[in-house]
């Protein structure tokens, strides 16, 4: 059997730390050597960019920036450009006992005043910043944001039109006229990746490599959209034709409304996709692995008209298919392929040759044809979840089915146990007797870790066995409750790291 290896499935945001969200501090250190204690060869994080609408990182004002919410504090104090007091006081950590969720609009409100504080005391002279600077890449962000915080945060389709259409003439004078608040905003990228890197050389030291996660789609109110709208199909006030989204299917009646703008593809072509590919590498170069999302959307694409309140109503549109990835065969990205799939989908995932993804929430429905479960895959060449960031964590996916629909997901656990290791995964007899809801999440986190797959990657929820209350994100929902979970310090202990060493172990991964 080729090598397999076993990950795990936690956004930085959701680490513990003192000060109301995860960083890349001591915090993530300790993550890395919990995964490496527990013979896990990947971290998968979310997207690190700047959290956007609904506090989502899949909606970022830019595509290639770090969050500043990441950046670790205690880092910040021990260079001098904070106390300790300062901190406290302008602390996002929720009240009373436990690490708490975290409070994103606490976050907006004092991440950014406490950054400025650091950033008054930090010395632009040094040559690393200079450096940094004289690159250029982040001067589009840097002055999106300071025009953006000059219009109240507004949205960029709001600002005053000399600053929207990028005025030469208004958009010098605005530089020079705030040249910190630039210089600001450039420094929280420097720190950010200076961080990252930092905390990415460390985990890869102890064997453990980073997959990223890039969204297919930008946010209208970006610094591409503003930096490169002839990239995108806009109006001529510079507003979206059609937004994307995907249709009505089994899950949603209404499809889902995503409202981002669409690529220009044709205009993409022209000089071989040079900014997509610079995306990618920028993404290589941060990550070990790129996970794409919605893949599906390079074949073709849905188009909903702009100002639609549901997706019910849209065509579907040819996207670059294999020509954006010729020369890319080989880089390591993994393909989000989960949605509505046809022949041309396939087509392109056999061409390009990236591994796929298969759910295991999606495996157990009675169908012995269905491709998600273990006994089906025909290759190696995907990544098993038990969920994703968007599903329910399988103890909340478990409590939500009807009995029926629930007896029928432990038969279709037990007939796949049947089939896979029996010295490693639960005997048939183990599960037949109206199981309990964690022993069928034991019994598919056994399954994952014993598949064909090259990457058995599992949210750290399904591992510690956790319901509703952990659960990262419900799509199409907007809710304090999304993108906010923490896990505690005590969930990351030595008990289940060697636990899961010994599954790594018994599994052969």
């Amino acid at each position: 059997m080729k090598e397999r290896y076993a990950g795990i499935l936690l956004p930085i945001a959701a680490l513990p730390t003192a000060w109301g969200v995860g960083s890349l501090g001591e915090e993530a250190k300790r993550f890395v050597n919990f995964l490496a204690r527990a013979k896990q060869k990947v971290w998968q994080v979310l997207p690190l960019v700047p959290t956007g609408y609904g506090d989502s990182p899949y909606a970022s004002s830019c595509a290639i920036a770090g969050s500043p919410y990441l950046i670790d504090i205690d880092d910040l104090i021990q260079q001098g450009l904070l106390t300790a007091e300062e901190a406290e006081a302008y602390s996002c950590a929720a009240d009373g006992e436990g690490i708490g969720r975290v409070n994103y609009e606490a976050l907006f409100y004092r991440r950014i005043p406490l950054l400025k504080i650091a950033f008054s005391r930090f010395d632009r002279k040094t040559p690393a910043f200079e450096a940094f600077l004289a690159k250029g890449e982040y001067a589009d962000f840097a002055a999106f944001m300071a025009i953006k915080e000059a219009h109240g945060w507004r949205a960029l389709s709001t600002w005053e039109e000399k600053y929207r259409v990028r005025d030469k003439e208004a958009l010098g004078a605005f530089l020079a006229a705030h040249e910190d608040e630039v210089l600001f905003w450039q420094f929280t990228q420097y720190e950010f990746f200076r961080q990252w890197q930092r905390l990415k050389d460390y985990a890869n030291a102890r064997g453990v490599e980073i997959m990223g996660d890039m969204p297919l789609y930008v946010s209208e109110d970006s610094a591409e959209v503003w930096a490169h709208p002839e990239l995108f199909l806009l109006n001529g006030d510079g507003a979206p034709t059609e937004v994307a989204g995907v249709p009505p299917d089994y899950f949603s009646e209404d499809g889902q409304l995503w409202g981002n703008p669409l690529y220009h593809w044709e205009k993409m072509k022209e000089d071989g996709y040079a900014w997509w590919t610079a995306r990618l590498q920028k993404a290589l170069s941060m990550y070990d692995i790129v996970r794409i999302d919605h893949f599906r959307g390079f074949d073709r694409f849905y188009a909903i008209p702009a100002g639609s309140q549901n997706a019910k109503v849209g065509r579907w549109c040819d996207g670059p298919k294999e020509s954006l990835f010729e020369g890319k065969e080989d880089w390591k990205i993994v393909a989000e392929d989960l949605g509505i799939l046809d022949e041309g989908v396939y087509r392109l995932m056999r061409n390009v040759g990236y591994p796929r993804m298969k759910v295991l929430e999606f495996a157990f429905d009675g169908n012995p044809d269905q491709e998600f479960k273990p006994s089906n895959y025909d290759s190696d060449n995907c990544v098993v979840y038990t969920g994703t960031h968007d599903n329910a964590t399988f103890i909340e996916f478990l409590q939500d089915l009807d009995e029926e629909t629930r007896e029928t997901v432990y038969r279709d656990i037990a007939s796949e146990c049947k089939k896979a290791n029996k010295r490693f995964c639960y005997r048939p007899s183990q599960l037949a007797d109206a199981q309990t809801m964690q022993r069928a999440r034991e019994a598919t986190v056994r399954l994952a870790y014993g598949s064909y797959a090259k990457y058995a990657i599992l949210p750290l929820q399904d591992l510690l066995g956790t319901g509703a209350e952990s659960r990262m994100n419900t799509p199409g929902t907007l809710s304090d409750r999304n993108w906010s979970w923490r896990c505690e310090a005590a969930d990351l202990s030595n008990t289940l790291a060697d636990k899961l060493a010994r599954l790594v172990k018994q599994a052969n991964r």
